[in-house]
């Protein structure tokens, strides 16, 4: 541990100029009303690594904002007797000759914390599970026992923020009560003129050089969304060792945490098999139902969820091939974007329709169902 917290005190003699961007006269200030369960910051994962017991902490890569990429890990690494990479297996009829998994291995679950600055909700996240893991109670000293001890029947690896360059320039630390076009602006970034890119639009230009006003927390320094990399040769060190982790980890689920304005959801993943689809499906109207049942915002199911459906079979394409779907071939894990809910008002709006509490318990509910559904509806790989 000692040798993360002097990697951590040198990294900041490389760090680059682009420090966090100042708020513009005229917009809301930073949230003053944030609990301190409600730990969205770089600098509250740096203490939840160096305050680590239990978990093993390891810098994965460096931003090109001279930031550390954390991993955490629970759980011994299993020995999955690799002989052929995920797909050339998968091209010998058999995933097992990749990793051979059965019921004396563990389940590998895989977190990705957020690749966009902007959503921030899911640090508070995995801060806060990595303190269940350690102490079996969240920041609210809520206990979570039940779910550390699911933790402890798994292999985990926990990213707690994919992009800390984004974080670093995002200048809020939350968006709770806040307009989503302040979200907007400063995650998706400005043009020159101060207009919006907005979305889809930042995902225009990538990376996103040139007509820059405010550089959005989407992007690392580098301009680079690790969402949308070029992910056969990544242009982000980020993206890299997010993916080099699913490769030697071979996770049996994985979640990218994002957030939106909306309602929490798991969202439908793009060019993966359809038996892999159906099985987010599934996690999908649980979780949503766990949420009803909690009286937190959900969807009612027949408003929204949608049977799985093959991708783009039309022409011009609607889906994308992003890093959800890369992580899938590179190691077939199950995975899935989340996208929490900030807490910002839409236009037109006057409430938000999330909590501090309400975020907390979103995430921590999401992980507690995805430990229930891995465990018990594990896939067995067997060479």
């Amino acid at each position: 541990m000692r040798t993360i917290i002097v990697l951590t005190a040198l990294l900041i003699f490389f760090q680059s100029a682009n420090s966090q961007i100042k708020i513009d006269a005229g917009d809301p200030p930073n949230n003053s009303d944030i609990p301190d369960f409600f730990k969205s910051k770089l600098s509250d994962i740096d203490t939840e690594i160096k305050d680590l017991k239990i978990g093993k902490a390891k810098i994965v890569a460096i931003s090109p904002g001279g930031l550390p990429v954390y991993a955490v890990y629970y759980g011994e690494k299993e020995d999955f007797r690799s002989q052929a990479n995920y797909n050339s297996a998968v091209a010998a009829r058999n995933p097992g000759y990749y990793a051979n998994k059965d019921s004396t291995t563990k389940p590998v679950v895989f977190f990705v914390g957020p690749v966009h600055g902007q959503e921030m909700e899911n640090i508070v996240g995995l801060v806060n599970l990595i303190h269940v893991a350690e102490t079996g109670k969240d920041y609210r000293g809520k206990d979570w026992s039940a779910l550390k001890s699911k933790i402890e029947k798994c292999r985990v690896i926990i990213i707690p923020s994919g992009n800390p360059d984004g974080r670093k320039r995002c200048p809020y630390d939350s968006f709770v009560g806040l307009p989503t076009t302040i979200m907007t602006k400063y995650g998706q970034g400005t043009r020159v003129d101060g207009t919006s890119w907005g979305w889809p639009g930042a995902k225009s230009v990538h990376p996103m050089k040139g007509d820059v006003g405010i550089l959005g927390a989407y992007f690392n320094d580098d301009g680079i969304n690790p969402m949308q990399d070029e992910y056969f040769k990544p242009l982000a060190k980020e993206t890299a060792a997010i993916l080099e982790i699913a490769r030697t980890e071979a996770p049996d689920i994985t979640v990218s945490l994002h957030s939106h304005e909306n309602k929490p959801i798991i969202l439908q993943p793009a060019y993966v098999a359809m038996f892999m689809k159906k099985r987010v499906h599934n996690l999908a109207l649980s979780l949503n139902q766990r949420y009803l049942d909690e009286g937190i915002a959900a969807h009612n199911p027949s408003d929204w969820f949608w049977s799985p459906e093959a991708d783009d079979i039309e022409f011009p394409p609607k889906t994308t091939f992003n890093l959800i779907g890369a992580l899938h071939h590179i190691s077939g894990t199950m995975s899935f974007t989340f996208e929490c809910s900030h807490g910002s008002i839409p236009e037109n709006n006057s409430e938000p329709i999330v909590t501090y509490n309400d975020i907390l318990d979103i995430q921590l509910i999401l992980y507690d169902e995805m430990f229930d559904y891995i465990i018990e509806n594990r896939l067995i790989w067997k060479n």
